[in-house]
């Protein structure tokens, strides 16, 4: 147990190096106010998310224990957004239109809310 840890931690580290990279060089190159890095990373973590999971059953036949350390490691350091849309892509698969829906709505709106909650209690500190 205690090596697959150390082994999901290593790539957790890579995949924040790799963000940080990758983040940082899209948002040098077009700069501006929008946070084009991070979209650049979420939605590229969304599409190497899919071709893996795609991959890692279908055809690398990857064991359960390299899934975690690609997935729950380097894939959730490197953006979590791709889970929540792995997740969700699941619940439309499976056809649970409404509970895919709730996910959308729950974790954005939530999000915000928390966010914004978390800013007015630090500020009131």
């Amino acid at each position: 147990m205690i090596n697959k840890l150390i082994w999901i931690g290593c790539a957790g580290a890579a995949g924040t190096l790799a963000r940080y990279g990758l983040a940082g060089i899209v948002q040098r190159t077009y700069g501006g106010s929008l946070p084009y890095g991070t979209a650049a990373v979420n939605i590229i973590g969304c599409l190497v998310a899919g071709l893996l999971w795609s991959l890692a059953g279908n055809r690398l036949g990857l064991s359960s224990e390299v899934r975690a350390y690609v997935f729950v490691g380097f894939m959730g350091a490197f953006t979590t957004f791709s889970t929540f849309i792995l997740e969700t892509a699941e619940l439309l698969r499976s056809g649970d239109w409404l509970f895919a829906a709730g996910n959308i709505l729950i974790q954005n709106i939530a999000g915000v809310v928390a966010f914004l909650i978390g800013l007015t209690v630090g500020y009131g500190l």
